[in-house]
This record gives structure tokens, C-alpha cells and sequence, in this order.
């Protein structure tokens, strides 16, 4: 029942989840804290597109988890402004923690709903077709993604709609 797919996600969670603690341990504008922030920006960038191509395209056929799958996008594309506007921001600054804080609650409650709430609910809808097709498909892109991902500065109110 899908389970190789969603443990591959979690793998990557709990990643994240680690990052975004050693972050909120650092100070200032520190290389450390500049180097852990690229480092997790390209992996959320990566993984976020990644998991569209695998898991949410194949999501989107399904019309029982149409909805869960376009909230989740749309978090992807809210998350991705704020690391932006983040990386746009003096790291030497209240205002960077401040930003940071923000991201890495948020961040933390989208990936919390997707293994509590809507991978469950997606494994009743998928084939092991569709396993074998997203685990493939999550790995393959999740390198390709990895390669093109970058710190994009840009302050959240010049970001295109």
C-alpha cells in the first residue's frame, strides 16, 4: 500500500525538520548560518518540485484527493515566496529570525498535515502502478531539481502573482 513512496517523502521531512533546527541554533550572519540556509533552501526547492512531479500529478487524477493535492501546492508556491523573501533579507537582522521562525512553523505544519493527514488518505487511491511510477518519478527529478535549485532573493511584496 504505497508505503516505499511516503517513507521516501518522511525521509526527506525529517531532513528538513533537522536543518531547520541547527538554523535556530546559529546567530547572525554567521557562514554557518548562511551555509545551512542555502542547503535548505535547495532541498526544499528540489523536494517540492519533485514531489509535484511524483506524488501530486499522480494525485490530481484522482478526483477524491483532487482538493487535499491543490492546498498542498499552493503551500509549496507560499513556502518557496517566503525562503525568497528570507534570502532577500540581512541574516544579521531581528527581522531574518523573525522571517525564519515564520517559515519553519509553517513549513512545519505543511509537512506535518501531508504525513498525518493526506498521505494516509492518498494511499487508499493508489495502484502499484502508481507506486512504482512515483518512486521512480521522485527520485529521478528529485536529483534534476537539485542541480537547478538556488537562492532566489526576493522581498515577498515584489513577488509576481
Amino acid at each position: 500500500m504505497a508505503k516505499a513512496i511516503f517513507a521516501r517523502l518522511i525521509e526527506d521531512h525529517d531532513k528538513h525538520r533537522a536543518l531547520l533546527a541547527q538554523i535556530e541554533k546559529t546567530q547572525g550572519a554567521s557562514d554557518e548560518r548562511s551555509e545551512l540556509f542555502e542547503e535548505l533552501t535547495i532541498e526544499l526547492k528540489a523536494h517540492a518540485s519533485a514531489e509535484e512531479q511524483a506524488l501530486y500529478s499522480t494525485m490530481m487524477r484522482k478526483p477524491p484527493t483532487t482538493d487535499e493535492t491543490r492546498h498542498s501546492v499552493a503551500e509549496h508556491h507560499e513556502i518557496e515566496e517566503m525562503l525568497n523573501d528570507l534570502a532577500a533579507t540581512d541574516m544579521a537582522s531581528g527581522a531574518w529570525l523573525t522571517k525564519f521562525r515564520e517559515l519553519a512553523h509553517r513549513y512545519t505544519h505543511h509537512i506535518d498535515e501531508e504525513e498525518e493527514e493526506h498521505f494516509p488518505d492518498f494511499a487508499s487511491h493508489l495502484t502499484r502502478e502508481d507506486e512504482a511510477h512515483m518512486e521512480s518519478v521522485f527520485e529521478r527529478r528529485k536529483q534534476a531539481e537539485k542541480a537547478l535549485a538556488e537562492v532566489t532573493p526576493e522581498k515577498m511584496e515584489d513577488a509576481k502573482e
